[in-house]
């Protein structure tokens, strides 16, 4: 077994208090997840612990992942980190690797997406931040980068989204830039 595995093998009684806070957050929020039943989300989860790593990395840092929806075709449950505002514990980073190396000083310490691929998760895009939006007001004094186009990247510019005055607002900035009050917001298909 190689130590990425091991590593991503939370302990029983982790995995147990992760489950109890998951299930607790369903049952408080069910308008995000209408006729999904926990039992069957948990019978998933218990048989994906890779996948239930990642939730406890989100969870750890502070995304309080929930249910958001059910891919009838291929089964899976979907997660959005659910936190009233970005994540506590993934804030002031910059975009990814290429504007991290860019940065001759003041660096951050991370970047949103090598975090999220080490978390085994994926960015939110635009259209899942607006998706999110949709379960209640998220992001009204923060910020969370969301996946960019390619084309936006390559330019040098990446996009972060955002709740004010009762509207969702899509913003860019240069991909290099952090602020104390801009994370990522994470999805898990499981």
């Amino acid at each position: 077994m190689s130590n990425v595995e091991t590593k991503k093998e939370s302990l029983p009684e982790q995995r147990e208090e992760l489950l109890r806070a998951l299930k607790a957050r369903f049952e408080k929020n069910m308008n995000r997840h209408k006729g999904l039943e926990w039992a069957k989300v948990q019978a998933k989860l218990e048989a994906n612990i890779e996948k239930l790593w990642s939730l406890n990395e989100m969870e750890r840092t502070g995304g309080a992942p929930d249910v958001v929806g059910h891919d009838k075709k291929t089964g899976e449950y979907i997660f959005y980190d659910c936190s009233a505002e970005s994540p506590k514990g993934r804030r002031s980073v910059c975009y990814d690797g290429e504007a991290l190396e860019s940065r001759k000083e003041h660096k951050p310490k991370n970047n949103a997406i090598d975090m999220a691929a080490a978390m085994g998760i994926e960015l939110l895009t635009e259209e899942q931040y607006w998706e999110l939006q949709e379960l209640g007001d998220f992001d009204t004094k923060t910020s969370s980068w969301v996946k960019t186009p390619s084309d936006i990247r390559k330019l040098g510019g990446a996009l972060f989204c955002d709740r004010r005055y009762g509207n969702v607002f899509v913003y860019h900035n240069g991909a290099e830039s952090y602020y104390a009050a801009r994370a990522f917001r994470g999805s898990l298909r499981v």
